[in-house]
């Protein structure tokens, strides 16, 4: 498509950096790195040598706010346009969640997205940053094609760009870029749209007239406005329900990820003497999700298995559920639902993209992994704030505290004691020292402590839409019980590696539902650790963060 002629094309000669290799969750590196001349333009420029038939196209464009995110932002809206773009879709200010931008690229049926995001990481010039390139579908581009991404970072010699002044971001509606379109939208409308079409709202408008309350922490990234929007001004929360609402390039100098440590702030509130009803935090860009009852953590292993047990109750899923799909250190509380339900529960590596095809071929309705993510097939994303209006959904309905739902989910199918160490900034060797000691361990038949072993194994996977296998996924320990240590290597991390060790016990007895979560798990996690021989080969006693 022509240009303008006082707008030009320049091709820029580059060379390869090195690294430029997308993890679970897309490119994930500090700052710095993608502010040197040429790294984030190299990376543009190979996800797009990588597709076809995008000429005339419509892309989608948008990220979590974090700081580099709007420089970012004008970068690939001059790349889009000098590789022949028709039209790019971009949240106002640059800003647009993961889960709405995989909303507005199915429904609008956009050729792809960029979501500029690092998830959970920290924000910041001295903090992390991070690209990923989403299909047609609307969910991470496949192992295929990230590898090919890989590939061509590897031999590139030149980008694309327009030379050309930025463009209003703040301003809602389309200016001409070259021969592109760039239509500047409303971030939180059409995600708003899909989630009044999912859930009763006149229910949950009900639930707070009647005096419910939710302190949903923002945690001062990109979920701040679609939370404003839904839950105070279209549901009609209490004014001031969302804290922390206002998107931050450093998220506040937080830690924007939801858990029991970096929602510090949350946690103190719902342990409070005049604690709301229900506590929610979600993460940098929206995908992840934390619910809190009274004085109540749920687990996101048992929070995907409640909601699969009520999806019923929410007017999107009256017709039932097709499937459920858990990551494979997910603790197996969604397999008893599943298996009363009738239907297949999915076991995956980590990695929404492994949920992917699995909900385009109809085979499951929800996903969700133990790392704080739930979401269904409205989107091809985890989604935050979706979780917390199902827990909504399903307290409007059943017209019971959340504590009171989770426990008498125990009661009906039993609890799955689960917790999740994590060590972070490992030396690198060593972190991947303890994994192949751990692999070329003979397990079998041994007696350790009270438990015995069923099998040990590297966890794999085949894909049961298009056959494709993903190896060396996770180390497993399973005992005879049924209780489980799995370790595993993160892929999100951007200094140092992260080694996850999780552990599971199954408890039918009621009588035995209200142990303290690490004293009931005290003897699994002595295990994991002498397994792993963490001390002497890491020279860390204790875990950075237990959840």
């Amino acid at each position: 498509m022509a240009t303008e002629p006082s707008i030009k094309v320049i091709i820029r000669e580059s060379t390869p950096f090195e690294g430029q290799k997308p993890g679970t969750s897309g490119l994930r590196k500090k700052v710095k790195v993608f502010q040197q001349p040429h790294y984030l333009e190299n990376f543009v420029q190979s996800i797009f040598d990588t597709q076809e038939g995008f000429e005339g196209q419509t892309l989608v464009l948008g990220g979590d706010g974090r700081f580099y995110n709007r420089e970012a932002v004008q970068v690939i809206l001059k790349m889009a346009a000098a590789n022949g773009f028709g039209r790019v879709m971009v949240g106002r200010g640059g800003i647009l969640s993961t889960p709405a931008a995989s909303c507005v690229i199915r429904k609008y049926g956009a050729f792809g997205g960029i979501i500029l995001s690092a998830s959970h990481n920290p924000g910041g010039p001295d903090e992390d940053f991070g690209i990923k390139y989403n299909t047609a579908a609307g969910g991470p581009a496949p192992e295929k094609v990230t590898e090919a991404i890989h590939a061509r970072t590897r031999q590139i010699t030149s980008y694309r760009i327009l030379d050309c002044p930025d463009v209003d971001l703040d301003q809602i509606g389309e200016t001409a870029l070259g021969g592109m379109v760039v239509q500047v939208i409303d971030p939180v409308e059409d995600y708003a749209e899909l989630m009044e079409s999912l859930f009763d709202f006149d229910a949950i408008r009900t639930l707070f007239h009647d005096g419910f309350r939710i302190c949903f922490d923002a945690m001062h990234a990109v979920t701040g406005p679609y939370a404003c929007e839904i839950l105070e001004k279209r549901l009609g929360a209490v004014p001031g329900s969302v804290i922390n609402g206002k998107p931050l390039p450093d998220f506040g100098q937080g830690h924007p990820d939801p858990n029991l440590v970096h929602a510090h702030d949350l946690v103190a509130v719902m342990n409070g003497p005049a604690a709301p009803d229900m506590g929610a935090a979600s993460d940098g860009d929206g995908d992840r999700n934390m619910i809190l009852g009274r004085n109540f953590y749920v687990t996101p292993s048992d929070s995907l298995a409640v909601l699969a047990a009520n999806a019923h109750l929410a007017p999107g899923y009256a017709e039932g559920l097709k499937g459920i799909a858990r990551s494979m250190p997910t603790s197996q509380a969604p397999d008893r639902v599943a298996e009363a339900l009738g239907i297949p529960c999915w076991e995956t590596p980590t990695g929404w993209k492994f949920f992917g095809n699995l909900l385009d071929a109809g085979k499951a309705t929800l996903c969700g992994e133990e790392s704080f993510g739930t979401g269904s097939d409205h989107v091809r994303e985890k989604d935050g704030l979706w979780a917390v209006l199902m827990w909504l959904n399903v307290v409007a309905a059943r017209g019971e505290a959340i504590d009171e739902i989770v426990r008498g989910h125990w009661r009906q199918y039993g609890r799955n004691y689960y917790s999740r160490h994590d060590y972070e900034g490992l030396d690198t060797e060593a972190a991947e020292g303890v994994m192949e000691h751990l692999r070329n361990l003979a397990l079998k038949g041994r007696r350790i402590g009270s438990f015995e072993v069923a099998f040990n194994d590297d966890f794999s996977y085949t894909d049961p839409v298009d056959g494709a296998v993903s190896k060396k996924q996770g180390i497993r320990v399973v005992f005879t019980d049924g209780s489980r240590i799995v370790y595993r290597l993160s892929g999100t991390g951007t200094a140092g590696a992260t080694l996850r060790i999780y552990m599971e016990r199954y408890e039918p007895d009621p009588e035995k539902h209200d142990q303290d979560n690490q004293d009931a798990l005290a003897e699994l996690i002595a295990i994991a650790k002498d397994l792993a021989e963490i001390s002497r080969r890491t020279g860390r006693d204790t875990p950075t963060v237990i959840t």
